[in-house]
């Protein structure tokens, strides 16, 4: 699927590409630049912010069970955690990203500390955004930001009574049997078979690879934590979008997009909304995919399908830039090439 593995960009891809009757799973380049073991197809990886989509799977569950409604406040449910002056935001609009709220600006020694050593709350995470100012009003616009799924997941643990790991555990995991697919929490560890993750940084006129593979992904939480492989994400994908994990009324929220603008802090128009509750709409070539994307550093990865799931694509790269333009292009190209559209 991608040769040439690792180079400048990447050190490894695992690929997954199914459809109705065939399959494929695969990978390249090397695990570990050190020894120069090979990356195996089985590989556990950080799947950034494809955690969003189990976030959002959890709590239209918990619509369907009649314990959220999707028009309440989050106010209403989370009293006193959002400053008074914040206007009133459903829990709809947390979870396709039209809520306005704002995200914490950190300084970017503060995050590569925070990355390894630090363990945040999320109570820690939503004050710290509200250092910011509400961006819009909400339902107006759509940005995408981590705060959403923060207060997501504190929704999960007060209407449950559970911690959000054990909520996606025993809702989703568990019920799909995906063996190699686990939270976290506060464990800097890749636990198991999986790639070394590295970032490209300058140092005295030269580029480094860092290794990057450990830390603790408490400032992504519920947005971003799970640890998961291609063939456990195709599963969960196949589950979801066949009706297995939500009643088709409620599921058909995953696959609607709100008619608003993205939101840009220029004031400059940039298009309309492309993302649903816990996913992302594209189109190739006349061709529209759900899915989502997600980066942690070492680690950029997607998980696109058909609504009829007539073509499936799970992808991690080993980017050396795993938030740059980089990753993204490489994923193209992946998706392209796995169906033939290229």
């Amino acid at each position: 699927m991608i040769s040439g593995l690792p180079n400048s960009k990447a050190t490894a891809a695992l690929v997954y590409v199914g459809t109705p009757t065939d399959s494929w799973l695969g990978a390249s380049g090397v695990a570990d630049i050190g020894t120069k073991a090979p990356a195996r197809a089985d590989g556990r990886f950080r799947i950034g912010s494809l955690t969003k989509v189990f976030t959002a799977t959890a709590v239209l569950q918990l619509v369907a069970e009649h314990k959220v409604d999707l028009n309440q406040t989050i106010q209403h449910y989370l009293p006193d955690l959002l400053p008074a002056d914040i206007p009133p935001v459903t829990v709809g609009q947390l979870l396709n990203h039209t809520s306005g709220l704002p995200s914490p600006v950190l300084s970017e020694g503060v995050m590569d500390a925070d990355m390894q050593f630090l363990n945040w709350t999320p109570e820690q995470y939503v004050e710290l955004a509200f250092h910011q100012p509400i961006e819009f009003e909400p339902g107006t616009q759509q940005h995408y930001v981590n705060i959403n799924y923060f207060l997501a997941g504190l929704l999960i643990e007060k209407l449950t009574g559970n911690p959000y790991e054990v909520e996606i555990q025993s809702r989703i995991v568990q019920p799909l049997n995906l063996l190699d697919t686990y939270l976290p929490g506060s464990d800097t560890r890749i636990v198991g078979t999986h790639a070394h993750g590295y970032q490209a940084v300058d140092h005295e006129g030269k580029t480094e690879l860092v290794d990057v593979t450990e830390g603790n992904q408490s400032f992504t939480w519920a947005a971003g934590q799970i640890i998961s492989t291609t063939s456990d994400l195709n599963t969960f994908m196949t589950a979801l979008f066949g009706g297995k994990l939500l009643p088709s009324d409620v599921l058909e929220n995953m696959f609607t997009v709100p008619e608003v603008p993205t939101w840009n802090k220029d004031g400059k128009d940039v298009g309309r909304a492309t993302l649903s509750m816990g996913m992302i709409r594209t189109t190739i070539k006349g061709i529209t995919f759900w899915g989502k994307t997600g980066a942690r550093p070492g680690y950029g990865n997607g998980m696109f399908a058909t609504r009829d799931l007539q073509r499936r694509l799970v992808y991690s790269i080993n980017s050396t830039d795993a938030k740059g333009a980089g990753e993204n292009q490489l994923g193209n190209k992946i998706g392209m090439i796995a169906f033939g559209l290229k």
